[in-house]
């Protein structure tokens, strides 16, 4: 399969190099923002790489300054202010609980977009540099390996912004780091670099700047593709396995929850305060 045969997408590109893809995000001018597009497209070309047999490892990197920085909130922002779950979800209006079972139709869908890294058969390797924020940490959670440049600065920024992060982060994060630090990071949602990403084992290796980080995933890449693709992909899904039901099972969990309480006073005071410039005033409501 070549690359104009994969899914095209205005914010994704994939550029083949041998047995290796690189799939870019590749909307630099919002710093890789998850625009609605997004969670449609990036999934669609993961699947398509996934049945490319000649695709033995995959690396995730990104266009610009910035890895990602989550959540398109200046995409998403308005509905949530004006309540308007139909413009969140694509769906048309009716009674509450058809809302927020669109509500969670449409989390569900969104965590797919992660889950198609996942549970891809190919290895997958994130190459981060600058902000990787919010669902940035989502999306490198379902990576196999993590490097980052000595730039990058990680967050769970969900909890500052009145959200439960629903797509994968709080199911993977805990079978990478300590369970105690991840309650402080997500507790919290303050903001750690590149150094206390390796501290913890977040990343497996910290590297000077964004071309050097992409360099050495290459380099992993490389070794990965060099062996038996039967035994690689073998062993990526023994790996998965024993963790597989829990994390669909949690995800299930999460969904449901914020069907239920996703749409609160402090979610439109978060986006208020954020398109305002301002602390948010959070009442607990």
């Amino acid at each position: 399969m070549s690359e104009s045969n994969y899914p095209t997408s205005d914010v994704v590109t994939v550029e083949r190099r041998g047995h290796i893809a690189i799939v870019w995000l590749d909307r630099p001018d919002k710093r890789n923002a998850m625009a609605p597009a997004f969670w449609t497209e990036f999934p669609e070309i993961m699947d398509a790489l996934g049945a490319d047999d000649a695709v033995r490892a995959i690396i995730i990197a990104a266009q610009g300054p910035s890895f990602t920085v989550g959540l398109d909130l200046m995409a998403f922002g308005p509905a949530v202010m004006g309540g308007d779950i139909a413009a969140i979800t694509g769906s048309a209006s009716g009674s509450e609980v058809a809302k927020r079972l669109n509500t969670y139709k449409q989390i569900k869908k969104m965590q797919r977009t992660f889950s198609a890294i996942a549970d891809n058969p190919k290895p997958v390797v994130a190459a981060i540099h600058g902000y990787c924020i919010g669902a940035g940490v989502d999306l490198t959670t379902a990576c196999d390996i993590r490097l980052a440049a000595a730039d990058s600065i990680f967050s769970v920024r969900e909890t500052k912004i009145a959200m439960v992060a629903d797509v994968g982060t709080l199911q993977r994060l805990p079978s990478i780091i300590d369970p105690g630090r991840v309650a402080e990071l997500v507790y919290t949602g303050r903001d750690w670099d590149a150094a206390e990403a390796l501290e913890m084992g977040y990343v497996t290796s910290v590297h000077e700047h964004a071309a050097a980080v992409l360099d050495a995933a290459l380099d992993l890449a490389e070794q990965i593709a060099a062996n038996s693709p039967l035994a690689v992909q073998g062993s990526k899904a023994v790996l998965n396995a024993a963790r597989h039901h829990k994390v669909q099972e949690d995800l299930d969990r999460v969904a449901l929850w914020n069907a239920a309480f996703l749409y609160s006073e402090d979610l439109v005071e978060a986006m208020q305060a954020f398109i305002e410039k301002r602390p948010p005033d959070y009442k607990g409501q």
